[in-house]
């Protein structure tokens, strides 16, 4: 049975690794079809996310002991191998090698199954006692030591400092709570809680932020609740921005960047369910998810989709909207934690971000009504997408100022927060509140 769990991890890899698919949502396809037991899809996920996340420390500790070039195939079992050996106390040394020389020849791989076993066994003499990596201190040294792009390593140092940087990349190592957003309209936090202490399952709240809660984990439709509409997934940093925003009821609302819809739900239910608030994407596919979503909770009744390009000019929106939502195409980086595959990105392909995003509020800025606020916002820990964004809008727009905000420790500075998983618990998340001058 354990090897169907191994096999499900391999297939998920590779299909990563070929297609640049999402890891989510390739591991949850591929466990539906395999239908394991509760136990070996624990392990498939385990493996597979540990792959994800470790992937150049382990080529560097494979390749102590293989020098000669390896088959993608190969090479992705070797890493399974490398990964049970180096980070799960839980299973035997001998236990491992066995299985993912048993791996190669279920995947028709039996040509590369001597050199598995070879590697492994050498790997598994020596785990105990392998050299550090060297540059100790250094970019590089982080770039596998943490298994995370050198670029990234160089590029952070510079913003962020040796000392912060190297805690970012271990936070985004470690495995990330779920964080859901109570549907306070249709239940109290106190009776959602109950709930969850029948169950059995431990929770974290935050008296600051009402409805909001923090699990360990588990799969979300399992969840008390779920069908029922009694809440939905969001990470605490977003939910704290749109918060800050300063939503009130009868309130006009534009998402101008919505999918998958969070800050949509967050924004109707601090208006009660009473705004009028238009949540746009580019592709009707994911507009369909967030009208899901608002039938779930709800909200269907002021919430409203369009496909619309937030580059593009709606001359019918001029100055109409009390709030608008920007949190823009970014790279993505403060997810890494949840999203292990975004360390393969090149920082070429990031470099047309920052044009894009100045674009997108030199747009949607015109929309805002005088007095009304503009809220940007990003998943990402780049200055170039963050601050500097901002800094160089304010510059050119000086009828909006920034405005500082508030919630529990979170403290802006500028009209700016910069979230980052090792100090705040959240998503690496960067929030900015503007306000349109009233006259």
């Amino acid at each position: 049975m354990e090897t169907n769990a191994r096999i499900v991890a391999f297939r998920a890899l590779e299909r990563c690794e070929k297609d640049h698919a999402w890891s989510a949502v390739t591991l949850d396809s591929l466990l539906r079809q395999a239908d394991l037991s509760d136990r070996d899809a624990a392990l498939a996920t385990r493996l597979f996310l540990g792959v994800l996340q470790n992937e150049s420390y382990l080529d560097y500790a494979l390749e102590l002991y293989c020098r000669s070039r390896t088959e993608p195939g190969i090479r992705t079992v070797l890493r399974l191998g490398a990964y049970q050996l180096l980070f799960l106390d839980k299973i035997p040394a001998h236990a491992a090698v066995s299985e993912t020389v048993a791996l190669c020849r279920a995947i028709r791989l039996d040509r590369g199954a001597s050199l598995v076993n070879a590697v492994l066994r050498r790997l598994s003499e020596n785990k105990d006692h392998l050299p550090p990596v060297p540059g100790e201190g250094s970019a590089s040294y982080l770039a596998i030591r943490c298994s995370h792009p050198l670029w990234l390593a160089e590029r952070l140092i510079r913003e962020q400092g040796y000392e912060q940087t190297e805690a970012f990349f271990r936070a985004n190592n470690e495995t990330a709570p779920l964080c859901i957003q109570l549907n306070l309209l249709r239940v109290s936090t106190e009776d959602y809680l109950r709930s969850l202490e029948r169950l059995g399952i431990p929770y974290r709240v935050f008296p600051e932020l009402p409805g909001c809660v923090e699990l360990e984990g588990g799969k979300v439709p399992a969840l008390p609740g779920f069908e029922e509409g009694l809440f939905y997934v969001q990470d605490r940093a977003a939910r704290i921005a749109v918060h800050a925003a300063g939503v009130k009821s009868g309130m006009r609302i534009l998402d101008a960047c919505a999918a998958p819809g969070g800050k949509s739900m967050a924004a109707a239910l601090d208006a009660g369910g009473n705004c009028q608030l238009i949540s746009c994407d580019l592709h009707e596919k994911k507009l369909r998810l967030i009208r899901g979503s608002a039938e779930r909770l709800g909200l269907e009744d002021c919430l409203e989709t369009f496909a619309a390009d937030a580059r593009s000019f709606r001359p019918e929106w001029e100055s109409a909207f009390d709030l608008v939502l920007a949190d823009v195409p970014c790279s993505g980086l403060g997810v890494i934690r949840k999203r292990p595959e975004i360390r393969r990105k090149d920082e070429e392909e990031l470099q047309a971000l920052p044009q894009i995003q100045s674009a997108i509020l030199d747009n949607l800025c015109r929309y805002v009504k005088p007095g009304g606020v503009l809220l940007y916002s990003t998943c990402t820990v780049l200055q170039a997408e963050n601050r500097d964004r901002v800094s160089a809008f304010l510059q050119t727009h000086p009828d909006f100022s920034a405005e500082d905000f508030s919630v529990g420790d979170v403290r802006s500075t500028d009209g700016c927060y910069a979230f980052w998983p090792q100090t705040d618990g959240t998503d690496g998340f960067f929030a900015a509140k503007m306000r349109r001058n009233s006259s």
